[in-house]
């Protein structure tokens, strides 16, 4: 079994059952079949690609998605989608690690992607150019029959590298093969109650997509629709949901409370949603109260990490009835663990906890990664003897329930997105006036956490907070959703016993104002 089966598989039990839609248009899984076998064929057979070969693919949400993820993976090869946010330099990181044979973006990103990827000599194909040398004319000249690769693609072939940033701001490609990602899609269709009859609307970047969503309705038979997530608003998402009749999605936090805010007490639009997930960062358990008195018992909060495909643990439906109605510190809670997944919270032995103990996250089952793609020593660091070590703290009650109480690991989350500190501080460092700088996240009532960076001047210098931050506004490299939201300058940074900059001291500091912007 493969992924590409997938789709070859509810071609034949539901060929005019639409399969991927967006706001203009749709594809039956009879279309959706043909169009993939297309592309498979003209990697094969026209580019003369290899099974194992790595292809790229940097766009928006769109509906292409679907056939090239698919695609791919029924030419036997990895499929390395990219989230379109993503800055030259992450890029080029990216590319030097995954070794591309080929790039496919769209024309706004074209110009990008060719420069970025010349150091790795890939071609560059634009599924928006006209003309014979566009994707629509190049592949749609291929067979639209199954390649013969479609049924020599094993479980243990490689499938897909998902990038994910790391504590020290180089990307990190979390790797898996076709049985990994297949035996998630089973437990996330189970978990999100997805079925043949679900329309599952996407606003979160595809690229994050692919092992909660994309997988696991392609194997159901469902429909996937595109929602474009580049600027994301409230009350166009609820028309969209009612216009397509959607029955499941997927929010981060900053996304759920734009719905809260902006749809109107009255509305109607979210009343076809079956099942709500959400996770990907803190949220404040008022707002989970607020949502399900206002929309009803059809929220599920996920917790895991891209390094076990997603699912670790589950707050259910039915726990945040419970919670709303007898057990409000659930709302605290990411749930118990999930199906064919181990979760634990251990010691530094590696014993678990007792009950109301504190301990580490680990992860262990069949859908944990491969490892980091050619990165040997993260991934010593990160999987031991086959546990994937989450780096957040956590206790656990009696009935099991999981509470995150800290983190590890310095990763900020701010609106689903993680943000690496080290990268902010060494770009940060630039700045003439600065000798010294602590980047952490702290609280914030829309995006989860904030960016802050507190900074020691060189002697003499004279910057202010509003000059710092202003040059990181205008003169930096840094996005925007990197820039610090807050500067404080302080004589100096405290410091560990071995002169590392002590960030739990940064934080505990400056916890009472984290809410600023």
């Amino acid at each position: 079994m493969n992924v590409g089966l997938t789709v070859a598989r509810s071609a034949r039990r539901y060929p005019e059952r639409v399969a991927v839609f967006d706001d203009e248009r749709e594809l039956t899984y009879r279309e959706l079949d043909a169009r993939s076998n297309q592309l498979a064929n003209y990697l094969l057979q026209e580019l003369g690609l290899e099974k194992g070969s790595r292809v790229a693919f940097f766009v928006h949400n769109r509906l292409e998605v679907a056939e090239v993820m698919l695609g791919i993976a029924k030419a036997g090869m990895t499929y390395i989608g990219l989230n379109f946010r993503l800055s030259e330099s992450e890029l080029r990181s990216i590319f030097d690690n995954s070794q591309p044979a080929l790039i496919i973006t769209e024309g706004e990103s074209r110009e990008l992607l060719e420069t970025t990827a010349r150091d790795v000599g890939a071609p560059v194909l634009d599924l928006d150019e006209a003309g014979d040398s566009g994707y629509a004319a190049r592949v749609g000249q291929a067979a639209e029959s199954a390649p013969a690769s479609l049924h020599r693609v094993w479980p243990s072939d490689d499938f897909c590298i998902v990038y994910t940033s790391g504590t020290t701001g180089t990307p990190k490609g979390v790797w898996f093969d076709h049985g990994r990602v297949l035996q998630h899609a089973t437990v996330a269709a189970i978990e999100y109650e997805i079925d043949a009859d679900t329309r599952y609307l996407m606003a979160i970047p595809h690229n994050s997509s692919v092992n909660i969503t994309l997988i696991p309705v392609f194997t159901m038979g469902g429909a996937v629709g595109f929602h474009d997530g580049r600027s994301f608003d409230g009350l166009r998402f609820g028309e969209a949901v009612r216009r397509h009749r959607a029955t499941h999605t997927y929010l981060v936090p900053t996304q759920l409370y734009r719905l809260l805010d902006q749809l109107p007490v009255e509305s109607t639009d979210l009343e076809s949603l079956r099942s709500l997930g959400y996770g990907a960062a803190p949220m404040a358990p008022e707002r989970i109260r607020e949502m399900v008195d206002r929309f009803g018992p059809i929220f599920i909060q996920l917790y895991g990490m891209a390094e076990i495909a997603s699912i670790g643990s589950m707050l259910r439906k039915q726990d945040h009835l419970r919670a709303l109605n007898e057990r409000p510190e659930l709302f605290r809670s990411v749930g118990q663990p999930s199906y064919a997944v181990d979760t634990r919270v251990v010691d530094d032995h590696g014993d678990d906890v007792g009950v109301g103990q504190r301990g580490e996250v680990v992860f262990g089952g069949p859908h944990v990664m491969k490892g980091y793609y050619r990165d040997p020593e993260r991934t010593a660091e990160s999987l031991i003897d086959g546990w994937m070590r989450s780096g957040d703290i956590a206790e656990v009650d009696e009935e099991g329930f999981i509470y995150i109480v800290d983190r590890k690991k310095d990763l900020i989350i701010t609106g689903g997105h993680n943000i690496a500190p080290a990268e902010i501080e060494g770009i940060m460092h630039q700045h003439p006036d600065i000798l010294e700088v602590g980047v952490f996240g702290v609280p914030h009532p829309e995006w989860g956490e904030s960016v802050m960076a507190v900074v020691a001047l060189r002697p003499g210098a004279s910057a202010s907070a509003d000059d710092i931050r202003r040059w990181c506004v205008d003169e930096s490299t840094l996005p925007t959703v990197k820039t610090p939201g807050r500067v404080e300058i302080v004589d100096s940074l405290p410091k560990n016993a071995i002169g590392k900059i002590a960030k739990n001291e940064l934080r505990d500091r400056y916890l009472e104002g984290g809410e600023q912007r």
